[in-house]
């Protein structure tokens, strides 16, 4: 190394305050500005005390406090007397629903909700949870009945439509049809309806509704069963008469005529063992005596 030449790592004293533009050039000393500095010299080194353009401030302070606004204590009171508000309405309105429900059972209304068929539901019918367990068995035979009756009605349509197609008129027809669609919903309605609610109930004048009725309806059975040449020489019901008439003249309409028969028999015995079996619950516990009363007392009333 000459003489002439710089020691690169000789230390110099740099005043900052001191012009490094002018002392650079006037010197013969390389400038290290605020600026990038360029080496000349591969194998030099920028001195100790170079100055580095400084880092873009943070966008926020992590460490500062967020300032989220909270209720006031009158907002907190406001919305406490609201939902006080709206709990004591809902109490109200229990009450109120409650002494409605308390007033319907006491006036002995009871809402009735359809549940039978399954598939269709078109009317109430809850003998497990509603009629008294030793009155089930009864009740079932009763619905029996009435299931029964659906079917020699069909029944007796069926046969009666042969008997049509086979030249005995349209006439029987539409009787048989009118027997279906008056007698099943009336059953229900004038007779089963009131055997179920006064199994439920323990009435005695529904009782004795339903055995009025339902002697009606045994009788009916047993005029099916036989269909006498009475209305329209008895060919609308499919009994034995017409049975015996028709079957020298079509075996088959004849045949249908006699499983109508059969069906109509097992028909009024299983009702009259349903209407005496009935009978002899209605006078083992006494509403004969009860039913008495209470017609003697509506007797007084209506005089009155």
């Amino acid at each position: 190394m000459t003489r002439y030449e710089s020691n690169p790592f000789e230390e110099e004293e740099v005043n900052p305050f001191a012009d490094q533009a002018g002392k650079g050039k006037g010197s013969g000393q390389p400038s290290y500005g605020g600026g990038p500095f360029y080496m000349t010299n591969p194998g030099s080194v920028p001195p100790a005390n170079s100055r580095l353009s400084p880092l873009p401030p943070e966008p926020y302070d992590r460490g500062s406090t967020i300032d989220i606004p909270l209720d006031s204590g009158k907002d907190f009171k406001s919305k406490a007397r609201e939902l006080q508000a709206k709990e004591a309405e809902l109490k109200k309105r229990e009450q109120e629903l409650k002494r409605r429900e308390d007033a319907i059972s006491r006036a002995g209304i009871v809402i009735e909700e359809k549940n039978w068929p399954p598939f269709l539901p078109i009317i109430h019918h809850d003998i497990a949870n509603e009629i008294p367990i030793h009155l089930q068995r009864l009740q079932y035979v009763a619905f029996t009945t009435l299931l029964g009756l659906c079917l020699c009605l069909l029944w007796n349509i069926v046969a009666v439509t042969t008997a049509w197609i086979k030249g005995e008129g349209p006439t029987i027809w539409f009787l048989a049809i009118i027997y279906f669609i008056s007698g099943v919903p009336g059953a229900y309605v004038l007779w089963y309806r009131p055997l179920y609610r006064a199994m439920r109930t323990d009435s005695a004048l529904k009782f004795g509704w339903f055995f009025l009725i339902y002697l009606v309806h045994i009788g009916f059975c047993i005029l099916a069963a036989v269909a006498p040449p009475i209305i329209f020489k008895g060919k609308s019901l499919a009994g034995i008469l017409p049975a015996i008439d028709l079957l020298g003249n079509n075996a088959l309409v004849g045949i249908f005529y006699f499983i109508g028969f059969g069906l109509f028999c097992v028909e009024s015995l299983l009702s009259i063992w349903v209407i005496q079996q009935v009978y002899m619950y209605f006078r083992g516990t006494g509403k004969a005596a009860e039913i008495k009363r209470e017609a003697a007392t509506r007797t007084m009333m209506s005089a009155l």
